[in-house]
């Protein structure tokens, strides 16, 4: 068995592979030495983020079966009797290790499941040797493998048929356990007729290439879908539903996760016709697509039950930043968590993240600088301002981080999920371009009268999807430096001209034979993105 300071070298090799990263012992910061390189610490935060939110861990916090005066299904303090009569489904990337755990503790009174994940995870777990996050052999649930590359398919359709039949076979009687992660609108596909599944994916899209954000992309699903938008509780009814909700949205809404399929739909026809001419799209839509739309606004008119209904949140992005402040700070970081919900056109984010790093860097340099903070912190309050991320207080914020003295280094936290305007057709993912591109801000500003400065630290900036997987790549996210842009030009690689086809991943593939990639495989979980920023004195 290897140390854990032997298995974190492992998995920060130069080819870092899925398999690699799962297998590796989990190193503690005890072990861990404050001498490595800032992007070895950054992908151990990562980690560390990434292990507190997987789902068996979660839902083992959440559920629990207590058999004493009869059984009882208990979650949060609410008790639902459980005789035999429990079933079970699930969608979304996380939902394969929640439905494992869910199998083990609800045992016999589990009946039967269907659950509906990302095509290659359960080979990808085996493989990761992540056993306690794969159903035992005879197990009473069906898992179904479909949305390549997080797009609806014919393997998810399938699922969401199956789904919807058990559904709607439950008596009053019966409870059904309803497990929800990000990724489940993907995972459950059902269009509303007369939309087929092509045209319903051509109008999403459209919408995501021109930057549409997840809460919108969810507004029009719900709309098209006969599940989606409370129809699986619709379907279910009278059954009791139970909703164990894993969040991968800001702000945790339970009408936007996996677009709020046991949720009322709190939506309009006009709310969809809006988005779709803020995007300039209603000229191209499909006549079937029209038609839904209408017949939405129609059904919205009938009142629904939702009595029936008991969702929770289990899990968030908030959780996953705690843990690596917790970790951080042990390392010996002066840690701050910016924001759990950072959103945004990437490249206005990453001009965020660079004048953030260059403050602190100038707030640690001494005395001497103080126009130039004054000047940086002028463009941040502006620019925060524009961008109007939730529950940011920017002024507070760069107070505490002026206090910072240069003796410990600074990690700066974050999550959310940004938006890509997509110009180009190259390869890439939100992470991946985010990271880039503030790469080319951190190169942009040596140039500046910052740079003198900027050149005594030791940067490092890290974006990665907690589900491993950064846009149709394989890749989790990315690494940058203030180095980035200058040694990609030696080897060639002009960093502008990747970004304006946004394709990131080809790019950072090629970049030092792909080392500041962030590869993790699936995680068999979703909390949105993780962003870090770590900063140290250079050894003089």
């Amino acid at each position: 068995m290897p140390s854990a300071l032997t298995a974190l070298h492992s998995i920060s090799r130069a080819c870092l592979t899925p398999a690699c990263w799962a297998s590796a012992s989990r190193p503690t910061s005890e072990v861990l030495p404050r001498s490595m390189s800032l992007r070895e610490h950054g992908q151990y935060l990562f980690r560390s983020a990434v292990d507190v939110v997987l789902p068996a861990r979660m839902l083992r916090r959440a559920l629990e079966l207590r058999t004493d005066g009869g059984p009882q299904l208990v979650v949060r303090g609410q008790a639902f009797p459980a005789q035999r009569n429990l079933y079970l489904v699930g969608f979304g990337k996380a939902v394969l290790g929640m439905a494992a755990a869910a199998e083990e503790i609800l045992g016999d009174h589990l009946l039967r499941g269907v659950v509906s994940v990302p095509l290659g995870i359960e080979a990808c777990l085996q493989q990761a040797g992540m056993q306690e996050m794969l159903l035992k052999p005879h197990s009473r649930i069906q898992v179904i493998e479909g949305a390549k590359h997080n797009l609806p398919d014919r393997e998810a359709l399938r699922a969401a048929r199956a789904i919807g039949e058990l559904a709607e076979g439950l008596t009053a009687d019966d409870l059904l356990l309803v497990l929800i992660s990000g990724g489940g609108s993907a995972l459950l596909p059902a269009p509303k007729p007369p939309v087929l599944l092509e045209e319903k994916e051509k109008v999403t899209k459209l919408l995501a290439s021109r930057g549409a954000t997840i809460q919108e992309l969810n507004i029009i699903r719900k709309a098209l879908s006969l599940l989606k938008g409370g129809g699986l509780a619709q379907a279910a009814y009278p059954a009791q539903v139970l909703s164990l909700i894993l969040s991968d949205v800001i702000g945790d809404p339970v009408d936007i996760i996996a677009s709020g399929p046991t949720v009322a739909n709190s939506h309009s026809t006009k709310d969809c016709f809006e988005i779709l001419a803020k995007y300039n799209l209603l000229s191209s839509l499909p006549k079937s697509v029209e038609t839904a739309l209408h017949s939405s606004s129609s059904d919205s008119v009938r009142s629904q039950d939702y009595s029936h209904v008991y969702n929770v949140i289990i899990g968030s992005n908030s959780l996953a930043l705690e843990e690596a402040k917790h970790q951080a700070e042990a390392l010996g970081y002066l840690t701050l968590i910016l924001s759990a919900a950072v959103c945004g056109e990437v490249n206005r984010v990453a001009k965020l993240y660079g004048l953030l790093i260059q403050f602190i860097c100038l707030s640690m340099a001494g005395p001497g600088v103080d126009s130039l903070i004054d000047e940086v912190r002028s463009d941040l309050l502006q620019l925060a301002a524009e961008l109007d991320i939730p529950s940011l207080n920017l002024t507070e914020f760069l107070r505490t981080l002026q206090g910072f003295g240069p003796e410990r280094p600074v990690c700066l936290l974050a999550g959310g999920e940004t938006t890509v305007q997509v110009q180009g057709s190259g390869q890439g993912g939100r992470n991946q371009e985010l990271a880039l591109r503030v790469g080319l801000e951190l190169h942009k500003a040596k140039s500046t009268r910052a740079g003198g400065i900027l050149d005594g630290w030791e940067v490092m900036f890290l974006s990665g999807g907690t589900d491993g997987q950064d846009g149709p790549t394989e890749a989790a996210g990315a690494f940058s430096s203030l180095e980035l842009v200058d040694r990609a030009g030696q080897e060639g690689l002009e960093v502008e001209a990747f970004l304006s086809n946004n394709d990131s991943y080809t790019f950072f593939s090629k970049f030092q034979n792909g080392c500041h990639l962030l590869m993790t495989g699936l995680t068999g979980t979703n909390v949105m993105d993780i962003q870090a920023v770590l900063i140290r004195a250079r050894d003089r």
